[in-house]
C-alpha cells in the first residue's frame, strides 16, 4: 500500500492519468486543493493477505493514515472488474465523473474515485476510527524508517482518543466484516519452516475456535484405498500408515487449512493424495485417468442461486479444477427454500457463499469471483482473462441479455454452454465447440441480439424468457403462475427438489463434455412427475392401479367437462390435463374447474392436432384421425380423440 502526495512525481498516478490541468480541475469541482490531496494507490495485496480478507482492513488503514497525516481528500484509481469500485464506495469514495476509460496494462475500465477525509467512511467508520486512534502506535520514526526528518509528521493528540491497539495485525483479525467476506483459506506446512510461526499466531491469536486433527483416520483412508485388502488386516494398515509417514511426525504430514469464516483450522493429507481419496468412490464410473483430466478443467458459472447447486455437485464430483463464479446477489430469505446455506449467511453474496462451499470440500480449487455478476465490463475477463480461458459454461441466471450476450461470446470463442431451466427437469446443451454456426438457443429467439435486450420491461423480460425456454412445454404449475407473477407472486417459483435435480443434469452433461463422451446439442427433459408416475412403476402387475370408471354423464350426448372421468389411476387424468393446458397455455392448476369444458377452449387446429399427438405418445394407443377431420369439430374432435386413448389405455 502507498501513499503519495502530488510532490512524489510519477508516483502519484492519479494527476498523470487525467492530465494535471483535468486533475486540479476536478479538485476544484470539490472546493479542493492539490497541497492537502493524497493518493490512495491501487491496493497489492500479498495472496495470502487476501486470502485473510485484508482487503478491508488495508483500505480502512490508508484512510486511517491520510487522515492522520493531514490529508483533506484521497483520490485514486479503481477498477470495474469484480467490483472494485463498489468495493471502494463502501468506504465513502465516490467515483468522479467522466473519468472512466479503458487501460490496456489492467485490461479493464479504470474510474478515478474521490473520498473527503471530513466525511465518514461508509460502513467501516468505525473501523477506520478504530485504526485512525491504533495509527501513532502503528508508526515509526523517521529516522527508524530510512527517511529524512522533514518527511515526519507527528499527529497531535484527540480528545477522548481510545488506547491504541497492542498490536495492528491482531486487530485486523478481529474485524467482523474480514471474516464475513473472506471467501479463501490459507493453506500452511509445518514440514516448511517458514509456515510454523503462522499457524503459532492463528493458535496465539484466539481466532481458532476449533481446531479439526483427523489425519490418521485420512491416513488409513489412503492406505487401504490404495490396498483394499489390507481392510481385514488393522495391523497392517497400521504398517502401511508409517510406511507412508517416512519417519515424519504426524503434525508435520500434510496440510493445516484455515478457514478465516468459521474459525477452524483443519489437518488434511497433501493435495494429491486428499484429492485421491475424496474422489476414491468415483472409481467405477470416473476412472482416475479420467479424473485428472477433469481437474485440469476451467469451469464458468454464471447465476449462483440455481447454479449454486451446480457448483456443488461439480465439486464434489471432481469436475473442474479451476471455476470462475459470477453473480451480483446477496442471500435473502426467500432464497433458503432452495439454496443450502444458513440464517447465519443473510446478506453474504452468493458467488462467496459458494465458494467458500466448494473451498470447504476441496482448498486447493483455484476459484475466481465475480460479485458484481457478469457485465461488458467483465466478459472478457470471466471467458478468457484471470487464470485462463474456461472449457465450459454452466448459464442459471435470470436476465435476458445476460443469458445471449454470454452465448454470443461463448460461441465465438467455441465453448459449450449447458443450462438447466429448474421446470420439467429441462436440460439444454448448445455444443459450440463442435458447432461454431450454431442458432443461439437452438433458434427459438431468431435474430435477436444482446444489444436487442438491453432494456426491457418486466412483462418484456417474461415474454423473452418464456421464449427461451419454449412456452408451449413448461409444466401447467409454471403456466398457471406467469399471470400472477408481481400480483400474488413475486417472483418465478421454484423448489429445492428442482434445483437439486438441476445440479446432477448439468453436472453428467459437463462431465461427459470435459471427457470427450457423446453428449450432442438440443433439449432433454427428466420430468419426475412423468417418470415416476403410476404406469412406469416396474414392479406393479400389468394394469394394475389403472382402472377406469366414466361418471353416468359421460355417456350423455352432452359435451363431457375434463374433470368427469372419475379414475383410480389420477396421474392419468392430471397428465392429459397437463398436456391440454401445456399446449393451450392456459393457468391451469391440477384438474381444471367442472365449468372448463375442453370445447370451450379456444384453441388452433395445430394445437389441437399436439393434443392428440402427445395423448397417442403418452398412452402408447391409436387416435382416430377421423376424429380430427372437420375443422369445426376440431376441438370436440380433440376431447373425443383425448378420451378414447384413456378408454384404450386401460381396456383390458
Amino acid at each position: 500500500m502507498r501513499l503519495s502526495t502530488p510532490e512524489t512525481g510519477e508516483l502519484f498516478q492519479t494527476r498523470a492519468y487525467l492530465g494535471a490541468e483535468r486533475y486540479e480541475e476536478c479538485l476544484r469541482e470539490y472546493g479542493l486543493g492539490t497541497a492537502k490531496t493524497f493518493e490512495h494507490s491501487r491496493l497489492v495485496v500479498e495472496h495470502q493477505a487476501r486470502k485473510l480478507g485484508l482487503g478491508i482492513h488495508l483500505n480502512a488503514f490508508a484512510i486511517a493514515a491520510a487522515r492522520c497525516l493531514g490529508a483533506k481528500a484521497m483520490i485514486g484509481t479503481s477498477g470495474t472488474a469484480d467490483g472494485q469500485d463498489r468495493f471502494h464506495e463502501r468506504f465513502g469514495f465516490r467515483p468522479v465523473p467522466g473519468t472512466r476509460r479503458y487501460v490496456e496494462r489492467y485490461t479493464e475500465d479504470v474510474v478515478i474515485m474521490l473520498y473527503q477525509s471530513a466525511l465518514p467512511a461508509g460502513e467501516y467508520a468505525g473501523l477506520v476510527e478504530h485504526l485512525e486512534d491504533a495509527f501513532p502506535a502503528a508508526t515509526v520514526s523517521a529516522e527508524q524508517a530510512g527517511l529524512d526528518s522533514d518527511l515526519r509528521v507527528d499527529r497531535p493528540e484527540r480528545e477522548g482518543a481510545r488506547p491504541p491497539a497492542v498490536a495492528l495485525r491482531v486487530a485486523a483479525r478481529r474485524g467482523d466484516a474480514a471474516a464475513r467476506e473472506s471467501w479463501q483459506p490459507v493453506l500452511f506446512d509445518l514440514a516448511r519452516e517458514q509456515d510454523r510461526p503462522g499457524v503459532q499466531d492463528l493458535l496465539d491469536s484466539g481466532e481458532v475456535r476449533e481446531v479439526m486433527d483427523t489425519i490418521g483416520d485420512q491416513l488409513k483412508e489412503l492406505v487401504t484405498s490404495r490396498e483394499p485388502r489390507l481392510r481385514s488386516s488393522p495391523e497392517a494398515v497400521e504398517r502401511a500408515v508409517a510406511e507412508q509417514l517416512g519417519g515424519a511426525g504426524r503434525d508435520e504430514y500434510g496440510t493445516w487449512a484455515w478457514y478465516p469464516w468459521s474459525g477452524r483450522l483443519v489437518h488434511l493429507l497433501p493435495r494429491d493424495e486428499f484429492r485421491l481419496v475424496r474422489t476414491d468412490r468415483n472409481r467405477g464410473r470416473i476412472d482416475r485417468a479420467q479424473q485428472r483430466r477433469l481437474l485440469g478443467r476451467r469451469v464458468g458459472i454464471i447465476g449462483l442461486s440455481v447454479g449454486s447447486s451446480a457448483a456443488l455437485t461439480f465439486a464434489m464430483e471432481g469436475i473442474g479444477g479451476s471455476f470462475k463464479l459470477a453473480d451480483f446477489d446477496s442471500l435473502s430469505v426467500s432464497n433458503l427454500n432452495r439454496l443450502r446455506a444458513g440464517v447465519h449467511h443473510l446478506g453474504l453474496n452468493k458467488c462467496v457463499l459458494a465458494a467458500r462451499q466448494m473451498l470447504e470440500l476441496d482448498p486447493w480449487l483455484d476459484i475466481e469471483i465475480y460479485q458484481g455478476g457478469l457485465t461488458d465490463e467483465t466478459m472478457e475477463r470471466f471467458f478468457s482473462g484471470g487464470a485462463g480461458p474456461i472449457d465450459l459454461l454452466v448459464e442459471e441466471c435470470d436476465t435476458p441479455y445476460v443469458k445471449l450476450a454470454a452465448r454470443e461470446r461463448a460461441r465465438a470463442l467455441g465453448i459449450p454452454v449447458v443450462m438447466d431451466a429448474n421446470d420439467r427437469g429441462l436440460l439444454d446443451v448448445e455444443r459450440f465447440d463442435l458447432e461454431p454456426d450454431r442458432p443461439l438457443l437452438h433458434g427459438l429467439l431468431g435474430g435477436t441480439t444482446s444489444a436487442d435486450l438491453a432494456d426491457l420491461t418486466q412483462q418484456e423480460m417474461v415474454d423473452v424468457i418464456l421464449t427461451m425456454v419454449d412456452r408451449e412445454r413448461i409444466s401447467p404449475e409454471l403456466t398457471a403462475s406467469i399471470t400472477q407473477i408481481g400480483t400474488t407472486l413475486s417472483s418465478w417459483p421454484q423448489l429445492a427438489s428442482g434445483v437439486a435435480l438441476g445440479g446432477a443434469l448439468t453436472a453428467e452433461a459437463g462431465r461427459r463434455i470435459l471427457l470427450g463422451q457423446p453428449r450432442p446439442s438440443g433439449r432433454f427433459y427428466t420430468d419426475l412427475e412423468v417418470l415416476t408416475a403410476a404406469d412406469r412403476n416396474t414392479l406393479a402387475p400389468p394394469g394394475r392401479g389403472q382402472q377406469l370408471t366414466v361418471a353416468a354423464e359421460a355417456t350423455s350426448s352432452r359435451p363431457r367437462a375434463r374433470n368427469s372421468l372419475m379414475t383410480t389411476a389420477t396421474d392419468i387424468l392430471t397428465r392429459v390435463t397437463a398436456i391440454v393446458a401445456a399446449v393451450a397455455e392456459l393457468p391451469v392448476d391440477g384438474l381444471a374447474p367442472e365449468s372448463r369444458l375442453v370445447e370451450d377452449l379456444d384453441l388452433d387446429s395445430l394445437q389441437v392436432v399436439e393434443i392428440a399427438v402427445r395423448a397417442e405418445e403418452l398412452f402408447q394407443a391409436p387416435v382416430d384421425d377421423s376424429l380430427l377431420a372437420e375443422p369445426e369439430t376440431t376441438v370436440a374432435g380433440c376431447a373425443r380423440a383425448v378420451e378414447e386413448a384413456l378408454v384404450q389405455a386401460v381396456r383390458p
